[in-house]
């Protein structure tokens, strides 16, 4: 059978998986399982090219590390511009199919919180929303156990002949991480002498932010829909959403800000 647009992408396949629930079908479902199904599309595709990235640092490989992050962070900007397709529904026409919804709810998505640990935001608390033994559940394992981003960027600093604390290369990768002096003050000099590596440190700081903003509209959005209800899946809500906001994830990149001084 011949190689076409269509088979290539599996279309077919693509556009039979929006299953409306609500009974009659409510117009505005169409968007809401269109809009999330992108959206697990997209960590996807971040969660791989993290995956390339963190390879690429391995390889001391910083220019395409670079691209890789310019990419990670023009996708992450599209994922802040689909909350405005998002907002273009109201309360009232979320409403109409809420309930239909039962207990699904976005604290389900495992793909988000693969992408959180790989970032170091490890919660083991996040585990126990999975069922041992599914694919959700291994995938999760797995990251759970493995170096962060952040500790195979401070390798990358380390093959490069930067000071690096061996109790940083060598710490339990389960644990948070916690902004390090020694760690910003070598920040501090590689952006003093060091222009690439500190163009890759301005695209994480970018990314931080990044996510950071799309915290920020999300919040927002579920706010001026649901206002202070209970989230779907019996969750907290907007409640639980705020207290996630404004917390970045290389802090130490966020702290040598106010040390920068023109010599």
């Amino acid at each position: 059978m011949e190689l076409t647009y269509s088979t290539y992408l599996k279309i077919d396949e693509l556009t039979d998986l929006q299953r409306l629930c609500s009974d009659p079908n409510e117009h505005d479902e169409m968007l809401f399982i269109i809009i999330h199904q992108a959206y697990e599309l997209w960590f996807k595709q971040i969660i791989h090219e993290f995956d390339h990235l963190i390879k690429k640092l391995g390889e001391n490989n910083v220019m395409t590390a670079i691209k890789t992050l310019k990419r990670i962070n023009t996708i992450l900007k599209v994922i802040v511009h689909q909350v405005d397709i998002l907002e273009t529904m109201t309360p009232l026409e979320f409403l109409s199919f809420r309930d239909y919804l039962q207990s699904a709810s976005g604290f389900q998505s495992y793909q988000f919180r693969e992408l959180e640990f790989i970032l170091g935001n490890k919660n083991p608390k996040v585990l126990d929303r999975f069922e041992k033994g599914s694919k959700a559940f291994q995938k999760l394992m797995k990251r759970f156990d493995e170096k962060t981003f952040w500790d195979y960027f401070l390798k990358f600093l380390s093959v490069n002949d930067y000071s690096i604390p061996d109790e940083l290369l060598n710490r339990d990768v389960t644990k948070p991480i916690e902004p390090n002096r020694k760690i910003q003050e070598t920040l501090l000099n590689i952006y003093k002498n060091s222009p690439v590596i500190a163009a890759l440190c301005e695209l994480i700081l970018d990314f931080d932010e990044g996510l950071q903003e799309w915290r920020y509209r999300h919040v927002k959005m579920v706010e001026r829909t649901i206002g202070a209800k209970i989230g779907t899946g019996g969750s907290e809500g907007v409640k639980y959403l705020q207290s996630t906001l404004f917390k970045p994830l290389f802090e130490d990149l966020w702290v040598i800000r106010s040390e920068f001084k023109n010599d």
